[in-house]
């Protein structure tokens, strides 16, 4: 498998070397020319894991053993990812049964073990922001691995109390910076550690967000699982509605469908911060300042993965017809949440923005599957205050809760953050 960067071609690298750097040239985004064609009827056939060996098989290709990759997905995909029935036709994918209670343990894991397969040094230095649940994930994943430094930036005050309990109360590898700021201001930082060369070199830097391709190619793989548990003669009408806020999640669906996934299209659901369905349905790219909401994993204003789709829809693997693009505000966010609990599915904020987009976008003929990306319980207070009802903890967020945060908290100043990397040395 070679990978470009999208910002300067003449960088081509292998998977594992996009592994391992995270980010090109330019805070270039690495993202192969074409997708493999896959025998789908035969793969659908097939049990989850054994069906994600051969899919991630196809899309790394020779340049790790069969035998590497199965261990590498038997490993990481040790959940399933149940669709659940909400009413007639219409269905949530459920990516909240791994270990942190959220989608990115699926894309967190199998990265995990793809930065130890490719690591060469003895010490790498992972640095990545999240909005919620990729703090959580990629702690959990890489916590007391040797050689492994963690270092997670979010914004102080603008992910859940249950959220930030998960990833902030570990010590030991994992350090988590809490900022002064919003989301896209993590995300800066980030970038700019990675024009930093002296840091780059000193940590050995690598990145766990969605810009690291290992963590994107692994979340294709829950689109098949989907897909093969509806019924055959419905597979050509789903329509997927993908909660999104740095857009990875609906970049890896769309490379299912470019790899010969049945179904009809997908829908990018935003909260209030809505960059893309402006520029998709007025055409103008125009950020605004990121907005608080109730579905704070998707309070991006930026970005990160558009260049990606834009690159599949430029090349021709993907047509404009494959999305449909929706913003949904706060008031449409807590009637959803009202109306699935009405059915009988208790749900939270970012499932609850997709099923409201897909009512607005799903034809009678069709079977809509909105992703349920986070169990409600990491939104107790949120989904409680809006149902009325309490919300159980599950065992692994009710440890977590009683635990002290062992977070330090920095201003959103790049130079602040190189000083206090510089000391990891």
């Amino acid at each position: 498998m070679r990978l470009t960067n999208l910002k300067v071609a003449e960088q081509s690298v292998s998977f594992l070397q996009a592994v391992q750097i995270g980010l090109g040239k330019q805070q270039g985004l690495f993202f192969p020319q074409s997708f493999p064609q896959l025998p789908v009827d035969n793969l659908l056939a097939m049990p989850f894991q054994q069906r994600s060996q051969r899919i991630m098989q196809a899309l790394i290709g020779d340049e790790l053993s069969d035998a590497v990759i199965g261990k590498l997905v038997e490993q990481a995909f040790t959940f399933a990812a149940p669709l659940q029935s909400v009413k007639n036709n219409l269905y949530c994918l459920e990516l909240f049964h791994g270990p942190t209670l959220a989608f990115k343990d699926f894309g967190a894991r199998f990265m995990a073990q793809a930065i130890q397969q490719a690591r060469e040094l003895e010490k790498t230095t992972i640095v990545t922001a999240t909005s919620g649940d990729t703090g959580a994930a990629v702690a959990d994943a890489f916590y007391k691995q040797p050689g492994i430094q963690v270092v997670v930036l979010y914004p102080e005050g603008k992910v859940s109390a249950l959220q930030e309990k998960q990833f902030s109360t570990l010590g030991d590898n994992i350090l988590t910076l809490a900022v002064d700021g919003d989301f896209d201001q993590c995300q800066s930082l980030v970038k700019q550690v990675f024009d930093d060369q002296e840091v780059v070199s000193a940590l050995h830097v690598n990145s766990a967000n969605s810009i690291n391709i290992s963590r994107l190619l692994a979340q294709v793989c829950y689109y098949f699982e989907a897909v093969a548990q509806c019924p055959p003669d419905s597979r050509e009408q789903i329509v997927f509605s993908v909660p999104s806020g740095n857009f990875g999640n609906l970049c890896a669906g769309l490379i299912a469908k470019a790899m010969g996934l049945p179904f009809k299209r997908i829908i990018a659901a935003t909260n209030s911060n809505d960059t893309v369905p402006r520029y998709w349905n007025e055409g103008y790219w125009q950020g605004k300042p990121t907005q608080a909401t109730l579905s704070n994993a998707m309070d991006i204003s930026e970005p990160n993965n558009w260049p990606r789709i834009e690159a599949m829809l430029t090349r021709g693997l993907i047509a404009r017809s494959d999305i449909h693009a929706y913003s949904v505000t706060e008031a449409d966010t807590e009637t959803a949440l009202r109306a699935l609990d009405k059915l009988g599915y208790v749900s939270e904020p970012h499932a609850a923005v997709a099923y409201s987009a897909l009512e607005r976008d799903l034809a009678d003929n069709e079977v809509g599957v909105f992703l349920g990306t986070a169990h409600p319980a990491k939104f107790k207070q949120s989904v409680e205050e809006i149902l009325g009802k309490t919300i159980e903890l599950p065992g692994v967020l009710a440890a977590c809760q009683k635990k002290d945060s062992l977070s330090e908290r920095i201003p959103a100043d790049y130079q602040q953050l190189r000083k206090r990397l510089l000391q990891l040395r």
